[in-house]
């Protein structure tokens, strides 16, 4: 066992594990962070901490700011390795943009992780919203609308061991569901096949999602559009953009599992 309680093998890497556990002490509420505050945030010893982040400063992925220390734009490389091994960007892209223009509303892709939704996509109109959204963002998943989406996709026993697991958002939902309403808002996202959020997550934020399914018809992501509650309206959300979200989802599922079908060669 690891000497944080990690419970890990004979095999497992305890220093680069600590050096992730210092990327991630970085929030968006504290962007820059003393040697003190990332060893308080990690639990990590404070020259165990001056360690990776002289690590990390001479990779490139941190940098000194006054007493502080801050993550700088290399650190993308390592979400959008995720996302371009998935090719799922090239893919939604063009469905993305026309879904924007159909609507002049944002749009996003998302998926799990843990009991969180992690966004791997995403075109965007200049609104103010309450909260920021960029590749990266983690939000709760039930109080989402493509949350609700990738979570009415797993099965019984999937789900149950994803909602056990605490949120690592760092965000306060405005619905913090029973696991009763939960099960019920769920049975009901399976029948329809597309899901809602009301301001569930904030004040002003109303989008609505469904899922992209894969050749065999598993939602392997969830694709959603994005208003503000004091400009659009339920009734043009759900009978003006939800038509056109279903249909750039079903395209965006059909493009897939025809790239997915393409035999991979080798030179």
């Amino acid at each position: 066992m690891s000497d944080n309680g990690r419970g890990a093998g004979p095999d497992f890497i305890e220093a680069l594990a600590r050096g992730l556990d210092v990327l991630r002490s970085f929030r968006p509420a504290c962007p820059s962070m003393t040697l003190s505050e990332i060893a308080a945030a990690t639990g990590l010893a404070r020259p165990t901490v001056r360690r990776i982040l002289i690590t990390l400063e001479s990779l490139g992925y941190v940098r000194a700011v006054g007493r502080g220390h801050t993550l700088t734009p290399r650190v993308l490389e390592l979400g959008m390795a995720y996302v371009n091994a998935l090719n799922m960007w090239d893919v939604a892209r063009p469905h993305m943009e026309k879904l924007v223009a159909q609507t002049n509303e944002s749009t996003s892709m998302a998926q799990l992780d843990g009991s969180d939704i992690v966004y791997v996509a995403r075109v965007a109109v200049p609104k103010i919203v309450t909260l920021a959204v960029t590749i990266g963002t983690r939000f709760p998943a039930p109080a989402t609308s493509m949350g609700k989406v990738l979570l009415a996709g797993l099965p019984p026993e999937a789900l149950a061991a994803v909602l056990a697991e605490p949120t690592r958002s760092g965000i306060t939902p405005r619905w913090q569901p029973s696991p009763g309403e939960l099960d019920a808002v769920l049975r009901e996202v399976r029948a329809k096949g597309w899901a809602l959020a009301d301001q569930d997550l904030a004040p002003g934020i109303r989008s609505v999602a469904t899922g992209v399914r894969d050749g065999d018809g598993r939602v392997i992501a969830a694709i959603n559009v994005t208003v503000h509650a004091a400009e659009t309206s339920l009734e043009t959300l759900l009978d003006d953009h939800l038509p056109l979200l279903l249909r750039a989802a079903a395209d965006i599922g059909h493009d897939w599992a025809l790239t997915a079908a393409v035999p991979v060669t080798t030179a």
